[in-house]
């Protein structure tokens, strides 16, 4: 999950402003009942920061600063239209080349709305920016008004509003503020949701995962009727902020995990109602976060330090986005990508069944099922590929719809999904194998064992979709299932 955005300008997220009803009004810093232009249009430029606007001294590059935020509409409760405007001033004359960028994130960081054309300051003409900072005159100083709806979904206790400027691909630097994600952090607004208590932050979970033998073979068919995942632990999915079970979360799932010699096997069982596809068979590294998709983030050296660590999605069209991130989401262009090293490719083998139909919302889908193997030479920053036994990787599961979804290791508001010291660790075993002085040291979770207080999301392995072993459905009143799709098998890049 990059970029985990709710609903964004850009196709990620993490896709079209209106749906999330961001409205244009006239400018702050200027009444209801302000003089308008010759041409009706709502004046942005003021005299000054108004009496109620709370003082900011934010200054990029030495240039641009911005004075100032007042905020209409009270506490930002999710569904509620409120108003945030920045008063922006340059110093100087300003060169060509520099654009607005704003948006609304969560307490974690997570980008909820991306509001880089949403005020009249911001407006387009032509498809290119009406008033530039290029046109600003020194001294003045410019409402930027945006206008905006607090998108449902929201978990946290609070909301951000953050701003900047971009030149080429450089995002400004700034000082007199925090730094959120490049951007700088403007104002803050309550939520009405309670804030999370966390006496003591819950260790991540941890996987012992058996190395299957040579013989094994894993067919890549979406099917999950080997023995070898029969036999694989379950991973329980839970809410990504609370580290609970939510039965609220628009998609459901569980994981699998398996290894050979030659790369990563990993299983999702999706359940889903309402399958998103909305891409064109042929969209490359589309940004399959915004509708339906599951995620595999993985950090090789172990530690979460959030270097050279790798992204991996696959959608129910079975499309897949792939990158490699040099450190904590970066690198990363606003607002359409490229998000990471994206000429990366997992060379991920994948194969989607299809329990419904993909984007039609007028009837109710049981799920879908993804099974894909990851070459472990795609791993080409790891330390060592294979992994040795006895080797620990820092390793996420996500299952997401339109930015939202269950993980396997929550991330506690920490960060957004890509926050590497909360993963998950993987201990690569294989069968009969115990490491080095396992009497001493506290077992590895696995299927059958945990450590004390340890929350683990792992079960006991149970029957794969479709195996002998798998228990009869209960009997509803309802219609019978929909047939599942053929399989679909692709390749990563």
């Amino acid at each position: 999950m990059k970029r985990r955005v709710l609903a964004t300008a850009r196709a990620a997220g993490f896709t079209t402003i209106a749906a999330i009803g961001i409205s244009l009004f006239v400018a702050a810093g200027c009444s209801r009942t302000d003089p308008t232009t010759e041409t009706g249009v709502p004046t942005i430029e003021t005299d000054k920061v108004p009496s109620d606007a709370r003082s900011r001294d934010i200054e990029f590059d030495g240039k641009i600063r911005v004075l100032g935020f007042r905020t209409k509409g009270g506490p930002s409760r999710p569904g509620k239209r409120v108003t945030q405007t920045i008063y922006w001033q340059a110093k100087e004359k300003i060169e060509p080349g520099y654009k607005m960028v704003a948006a609304l994130v969560d307490d974690a960081g997570e980008r909820l709305l991306q509001l880089d054309d949403a005020s009249p300051l911001r407006e387009l003409h032509d498809g290119k920016p009406a008033h530039p900072p290029e046109t600003w005159e020194p001294g003045k100083i410019y409402a930027d008004e945006l206008t905006f709806t607090i998108p449902e979904g929201v978990k946290t206790w609070r909301v951000k509003l953050v701003a900047g400027l971009v030149k080429g691909d450089e995002k400004s630097k700034f000082t007199g503020t925090d730094n959120v994600d490049g951007l700088a952090l403007v104002a803050t607004s309550g939520t009405g949701i309670k804030r999370a208590k966390i006496d003591e932050e819950p260790s991540v979970p941890h996987l012992r995962a058996d190395r299957i033998d040579a013989k094994t073979k894993i067919k890549i068919d979406g099917k999950l009727d080997e023995d070898a995942w029969k036999e694989a632990p379950v991973l329980k999915l839970v809410d990504p902020t609370s580290g609970k079970p939510n039965r609220k979360a628009p998609v459901q799932g569980k994981t699998r995990v398996l290894w050979s010699q030659q790369g990563l096997y990993v299983a999702f069982e999706v359940t889903d109602s309402n399958i998103l596809g909305g891409f064109k068979p042929t969209d490359k590294d589309a940004h399959l976060w915004t509708k339906d998709t599951v995620e595999i983030m993985v950090d090789p050296d172990g530690n979460g330090d959030n270097n050279d660590y790798y992204e991996i999605q696959i959608s129910p069209q079975n499309l897949v986005f792939d990158s490699q991130f040099d450190k904590y989401n970066e690198p990363k262009k606003e607002p359409d990508g490229p998000f990471g090293n994206q000429e990366w490719s997992s060379g991920v083998k994948s194969a989607v069944s299809v329990e419904g139909t993909i984007d039609k919302a007028d009837d109710k889908d049981a799920g879908y099922t993804v099974e894909a193997m990851i070459p472990w030479k795609s791993f080409s920053k790891a330390k060592k590929t294979p992994p040795a036994l006895g080797d620990t990787w820092r390793v996420n599961f996500y299952v997401i719809k339109e930015n939202n979804g269950v993980a396997w290791s929550p991330i506690l508001g920490k960060g957004n999904f890509h926050f590497a010291p909360r993963f998950g660790e993987i201990l690569w075993a294989e069968k009969d194998w115990a490491p080095p002085a396992a009497n001493s040291a506290a077992p590895v979770a696995s299927a059958q064992t945990a450590p004390p207080g340890v929350t683990t999301n792992v079960q006991a392995a149970v029957p794969a979709p479709g195996s002998a072993q798998s228990p009869a459905p209960a009997a509803k009143p309802v219609a019978a299932p929909k047939p599942a799709a053929p399989a679909s098998a692709a390749s990563g890049k």
